[in-house]
């Protein structure tokens, strides 16, 4: 064999290889139909690129399941998690896009039944002592009254999914402390603002585990990472518009949330 038809058929089977890979990566998800469920940080608010068909529930094209909805190319996807969600939302306007069809399922939800918004708006605007108040209030419904509406909301996805495998992923802590921030609320109050985040992944925690689904812990994926971290910022401090603060960035769902779903799937 010549060296130049040597050089020919090593280039056309990589090639080959390369496309048979592409291949096989976009048949693994073939056959799966995926439902994208849960709030603000499912929708990929905070990260731009908003579908106009979404509205007010912000669906991002740079949330972590579109990002692998066009990494894996299922068979079908409904993406429906909304800005704002509480469990009863999910409930109410959400769960009717699974059935028995449903083969994979992802969610965080329960930042808003604990009352996450009011909760940083009270920290950022109000005295030291208002914030450990409201966080103290928020850490209490998620300790008391979480964990049963937790309980209905995943045996209901379970009764209408049945043959689904349901990823649950939790929500980061928004400050890196002490951090680099010279300005911005105090440490006290970013420590407890960290704390509701414990107590709330703690308690989802122990309730997936009871359903039977995956739980993906993203604190760790987001160290150094968070608001006045050391390292490039994931997550959106106050910014415009507002509703954008306090959630992922594009890359934080690229980087942070994204490979954890992954991982579960």
């Amino acid at each position: 064999m010549t060296r130049v038809r040597a050089i020919s058929v090593a280039l056309t089977a990589a090639a080959l290889s390369i496309t048979t890979l592409a291949a096989a990566t976009q048949a693994s998800a073939a056959g799966v139909n995926y439902v994208a469920l849960g709030d603000s940080y499912s929708a990929g608010v905070g990260s731009g690129s908003y579908t106009s068909e979404s509205g007010s529930c912000s669906r991002s094209t740079n949330a972590y399941p579109y990002l692998w909805k066009n990494a894996h190319a299922p068979t079908s996807f409904k993406f429906v998690a909304c800005s704002g969600a509480t469990t009863n939302d999910v409930l109410a306007n959400q769960i009717s896009s699974l059935s028995s069809t449903t083969t994979l399922v992802s969610i965080t939800i329960g930042g808003n039944d604990a009352g996450f918004a009011s909760t940083m708006q009270t920290c950022v605007l109000n005295s030291e002592s208002s914030c450990l108040s409201a966080v103290n209030t928020a850490k209490s419904y998620a300790t008391n009254t979480l964990p049963g509406k937790l309980s209905n909301l995943y045996a209901q996805i379970k009764a209408k999914a049945p043959n689904a495998h349901v990823v649950v992923l939790g929500y980061p802590h928004l400050y890196q402390v002490p951090g680099n921030c010279l300005v911005g609320i105090s440490d006290t109050k970013r420590t407890a603002i960290n704390s509701a985040a414990d107590t709330l992944d703690s308690v989802i925690s122990k309730q997936v585990s009871a359903a039977g689904f995956t739980f993906k812990d993203v604190r760790s994926a987001f160290s150094t990472h968070e608001i006045c971290g050391s390292s490039t910022q994931w997550l959106n401090s106050t910014t415009l518009p507002i509703s954008d603060s306090y959630h992922p960035n594009s890359t934080g769902q690229a980087n942070g949330y994204l490979p954890q779903f992954s991982a579960g799937v």
